[in-house]
């Protein structure tokens, strides 16, 4: 198959032609897509639109938003030309969501006969600091499409971790998107019309909503609470440091894969908790347990949730004292987690937990070791366990109209 042109006049004759696989998209975004260095931007003037263009993707250093809608894919065609055409589509799309914009030139009219460019249901609504992120799975990198020889060693499989309960079917890909906005109809939409256009091309694998985010790029922010009551994220990256963000987040050329130079690592984990045994454990257990006060989020001995925490005061298999940088070499993750529910379990038991988002640099170094350290001998474990795993190469933002998800890895 050959690589598909984009024809915005012809979107809807794509639609019936491709059967919805192709569908090409409209002309790229203009306000809110204008190129910010670092992709953290929160926009002004637009109705919260977040700069879509820049050397990194949005939705990494950017400030967090309330809601998340993350989908992992698999890719059913085994045509290269026909994977790298559908990620220019969904970067033509991403540019028009994110600046608040339908995907075509309208969501209703022109052609009765065929599907609109766009499902309608964002219709009016403001950006809400919509950011869309894409990575590659390593399951990407087999022989489907050559890229066998461009999987950097940073991609290596994660291990399976001990208490690890880990379901086939939410977890892996070899595709995933990240859709964080402000207001969860928005979100969903976004992944909505991405799952549409890549109809044919790629399947939904797994998805998760998120609610309540759990952590903090904003330093000068309230900090969240996650579901069993604690604060978040205390010390996580800030999205304005940008020494820190070179040093733990952003991979370069140096690193062993030069098409990742400006792009991240995330790891997504969904972790079950067990919130009914939680909310029966005493406080000072919970709080034995974290390391810090449950209320005020200070570390133990420290009155105030910002002070250094006194690692040594705190329990052995305390929390926050096996996942500090100071007890992994320095490992630094920059968080985005959000909570979830899902219903029940069928138990009379909350299917509800922590959906756990963490980039970095490289996960060998980051992710890896600290989660060696925790499945060991954290606390939290009595409570907690991880269900879900996927690994993703986060690729570089895009740098301008003509540029698009992933070009430096297919050409």
């Amino acid at each position: 198959m050959q690589e598909r042109q984009s024809h915005p006049a012809y979107s809807r004759r794509a639609v019936l032609g491709w059967g919805g696989a192709g569908l090409a998209l409209g002309a790229a975004t203009a306000g809110g897509a204008a190129a910010v260095a670092g992709g953290r931007g929160t926009g002004s003037g637009d109705g919260g639109a977040v700069p879509f263009h820049g050397r990194h993707q949005a939705g990494i250093a950017t400030p967090v938003q309330d809601r998340l809608h993350f989908a992992a894919f698999d890719v059913k065609t085994r045509d290269r030309a026909e994977l790298a055409g559908l990620l220019k589509d969904w970067t033509r799309a991403a540019e028009r969501m994110t600046a608040g914009r339908t995907v075509g030139d309208g969501a209703d009219g022109g052609v009765p006969e065929a599907p609109p460019d766009d499902t309608g249901e964002a219709l009016g609504l403001p950006p809400s600091r919509l950011t869309l992120t894409v990575g590659f799975g390593p399951s990407l990198f087999d022989d489907r499409f050559g890229l066998a020889g461009r999987r950097p060693g940073a991609l290596a499989d994660l291990p399976r971790f001990p208490g690890d309960n880990l379901d086939p079917a939410r977890s892996g890909g070899d595709l995933c998107v990240q859709a964080c906005a402000d207001d969860p109809q928005v979100a969903v939409h976004a992944i909505r019309n991405l799952a549409r256009i890549g109809f044919g091309t790629v399947a939904v694998r797994w998805s998760q909503l998120g609610f309540g985010k759990t952590s903090s790029t904003t330093p000068d922010a309230h900090t969240p609470r996650n579901l069993f009551g604690f604060k978040d994220g205390t010390r996580n990256v800030s999205g304005t440091d940008d020494a820190a963000l070179d040093r733990h987040v952003w991979a370069t050329a140096r690193d062993g894969a030069d098409w990742m130079d400006g792009g991240s690592y995330l790891v997504a984990r969904r972790i079950r908790m067990h919130i009914e045994t939680w909310d029966r454990s005493p406080l000072q257990e919970q709080e034995d347990i974290f390391g810090r006060d449950k209320r005020e989020g200070a570390p133990v001995g420290r009155p105030r949730e910002h002070d250094e925490p006194f690692l040594k005061a705190m329990k052995p298999n305390a929390h926050v004292r096996l996942a500090h940088p100071d007890s992994n070499d320095g490992a630094t993750l920059l968080r985005r987690g959000y909570s979830f529910t899902d219903g029940t379990d069928g138990l009379g038991r909350l299917e509800a937990g922590l959906f756990f988002l963490a980039y970095q640099r490289d996960p060998r170094t980051g992710f890896l070791p600290v989660q060696t350290r925790l499945a060991r001998s954290d606390a939290l474990n009595e409570y907690i366990q991880h269900v879900g795993s996927a690994l993703f190469a986060i690729p570089p933002g895009v740098r301008g109209t003509d540029d698009w998800w992933g070009r430096t890895l297919f050409t």
